[in-house]
């Protein structure tokens, strides 16, 4: 007997007929003699309605309202689920996340969990009974609801899992698992069985959307074996798992895992800036103040060696705001200078922890970039990571070039 947390996000839920298949899956693992507890999102579609119905009243809600109202879209979907777990003789009780014991800190509707309260839980599992929790919310220590932010249903299954020692916190989502990138970019794209929590963190953090980074990051710090499976499909999904496989059988690792990218980023730079101590901390402070978030950053030396060229990265979003502040702020702060911004470029980033042992990985992307004509206009590397920036035309291109030139592809693979 195993105890599974089992995690249903909002399409996976987004109907009464497909609540009751979920009811149907989650009855097959407890017939199998398994304990489970469900967590499960608003059905799709509902945190936009309720956000939408605030937002006709007031253009700028309170914080702690607006946490108590979008919590209310997760205990919709708890107890329809309950309700149909019981309609197939399967016992089930349903909890929001103050009744479970979630506990969070007070920053409305971006709370952290601090500390998840067990006991009734697991005598409810005890008594034979599936537990139902609604996901994305908690409690402070106040007793106001709060909510987690963006992921937080994904967080709230990898918490519980990790304070109950579940054996697996399952995420069923609308894909059967990561991908080596997006199959809707590649055509070739393949199911990966396995991937290490440092490498999902990477690709989450660059563009992959199968997984919140920090539900990765909660999997990370508490060990807890994460798989992502497909709520409409049988499959064993991809399991993350805390390092790569050791085994001297083992096939050696691939040098890449997966290709991730994303469009939603904008260049800025700031040509002529004085080359002294200090510029960068008076380029990016006030845009750190403003609260945006600066990802690449590139700094050059003019051959005159009075003068630079500074270049970085923002969200797309903020880019307007960006580039008024370094035109009103930060420019006559540093007595002039020319500005110039793209918000049209794409990041593509190679992630694979077989970097680490293995040289020439970035000269391999950059010669298959130039046999493609892409220009790569900024450079970022880690240990397992390599990014760049490019046009946003050429994304699609560069990203199936090296998908294939790094043997990712179907055919390549099953020719091995």
């Amino acid at each position: 007997m195993a105890l599974y947390v089992q995690k249903f996000g909002g399409t996976s839920v987004g109907s009464v007929e497909r609540i009751k298949a979920v009811a149907e899956k989650v009855k097959g693992f407890r017939d199998q003699g398994h304990q489970v507890v469900v967590v499960v999102s608003a059905m799709s579609g509902e945190t936009n309605r309720l956000t939408d119905m605030a937002q006709a009243l007031n253009e700028d809600p309170a914080p702690r309202e607006m946490d108590m109202l979008l919590s209310t879209g997760e205990q919709v979907t708890i107890s329809l689920l309950a309700m149909a777990l019981q309609q197939i003789g399967v016992p089930a009780t349903s909890h929001t996340g103050a009744q479970v014991g979630i506990h969070t800190d007070s920053a409305y509707t971006k709370a952290r969990i601090q500390r998840i309260e067990t006991e009734d839980l697991k005598a409810d599992l005890d008594a034979g009974q599936v537990v139902v929790v609604a996901g994305f919310q908690g409690v402070d220590e106040d007793g106001n609801i709060t909510t987690l932010g963006r992921g937080g249903s994904d967080t709230t299954g990898v918490a519980l899992a990790a304070a109950l020692g579940a054996d697996e916190c399952q995420i069923y989502t609308d894909v059967d698992g990561v991908y080596t990138t997006d199959p809707r970019v590649c055509s070739k794209a393949q199911r990966l069985t396995s991937i290490t929590v440092e490498e999902m963190l990477e690709l989450a953090s660059l563009g992959s959307k199968v997984l919140q980074i920090r539900a990765v990051e909660f999997a990370g710090k508490y060990n807890v074996p994460l798989r992502v499976l497909s709520s409409f499909q049988d499959g064993p999904g991809t399991l993350i798992v805390a390092e790569a496989n050791q085994d001297e059988d083992a096939m050696e690792e691939p040098l890449i895992s997966g290709i991730a990218f994303t469009k939603n980023e904008a260049k800025l730079t700031l040509l002529n800036t004085p080359d002294v101590p200090g510029v960068a901390s008076r380029i990016l402070g006030p845009i750190a103040d403003a609260n945006i978030e600066v990802d690449m950053i590139v700094q050059n030396v003019a051959p005159a060696g009075d003068y630079t060229d500074f270049t970085f990265t923002v969200a797309k979003g903020d880019y307007k705001a960006t580039k008024k502040l370094l035109e009103e702020t930060v420019i006559p702060d540093l007595g002039g200078g020319e500005l110039r911004g793209d918000d049209n470029i794409a990041k593509v980033s190679l992630v694979g922890v077989g970097m680490r042992s293995h040289a020439g990985v970035a000269s391999k992307m950059f010669r298959v970039l130039a046999d493609e004509n892409v220009n790569i206009r900024m450079v970022s590397t880690s240990e397992i990571k390599i990014s760049v920036v490019i046009d946003e035309k050429h994304m699609e291109l560069a990203v199936n070039a090296l998908h294939k030139a790094f043997g990712l592809d179907k055919a390549d693979i099953e020719s091995e």
